[in-house]
């Protein structure tokens, strides 16, 4: 992104006076690696095969997400739905998995309760890159006017704060912890988190006055 593009993003609190905007997009490179054992060999490391197997037994149905192993190409299942009566899923739902619909292989393996479910883990190392739409911003003047940064997930990989801030900025970890400790980058979370969803935080020229009580 390489034009400065204005958010129509509501403001709330101090941040209703700041006419500077700026968007920064987690976009997605890749889906989670699927990490749970193969049966076949050692590897931990699975990748969807873009199918989703439908099992129908009268009127109960199993699906499946299927998946294969990246070393030595076994393929297993992951249970989505397993003895479920027909009728309670949804028609075009289930046209999807019949279909192995892309978007529902591609929700399926990011979905972070089946994974819970199903007893596997997700590798988000890889998956991730970070668009930043930022107007030029001299973080060393005084008097830079405030700037808020609206951060959008398309994908839910948990990223830590810390690491898109210094990614974002182009600043080493110390000068950014310094920006944060004194007031410069006002979070709503803490640096040290983990964010899989949309959030936004202010950049201002100095601390903020203290609220009197």
């Amino acid at each position: 992104m390489n034009s400065p593009r204005h958010v129509p993003v509501p403001a709330d609190g101090r941040a209703n006076d700041i006419d500077r905007k700026a968007l920064w997009v987690v976009s997605e490179r890749a889906l989670p690696t699927i990490v749970r054992s193969c049966v076949s060999c050692r590897s931990t490391r699975h990748r969807p095969t873009g199918k989703i197997r439908v099992n129908a037994n009268h009127k109960l149905l199993d699906v499946w997400l299927l998946i294969c192993c990246e070393l030595c190409g076994r393929t297993s299942k992951i249970p989505v739905h397993e003895r479920v009566a027909v009728r309670a899923l949804d028609r075009d739902r289930l046209l999807m998995f019949e279909n192995n619909d892309p978007a529902v292989v591609r929700q399926l393996t990011m979905d972070a309760t089946l994974a819970r479910r199903a007893g596997h883990q997700l590798d988000w190392a890889g998956t991730w890159r970070l668009d930043t739409d930022l107007p030029f911003y001299d973080l060393q003047r005084a008097d830079a006017p405030p700037l808020e940064v609206i951060v959008r997930f398309e994908l839910p990989a948990p990223v830590r704060v810390e690491r898109l801030l210094t990614a974002g900025f182009g600043l080493g970890r110390p000068a950014l912890r310094g920006m944060v400790d004194s007031g410069r980058i006002r979070l709503l979370l803490p640096v040290t988190a983990r964010a899989s969803r949309d959030f936004r935080f202010l950049v201002v020229a100095a601390p903020l006055p203290a609220e009197r009580a």
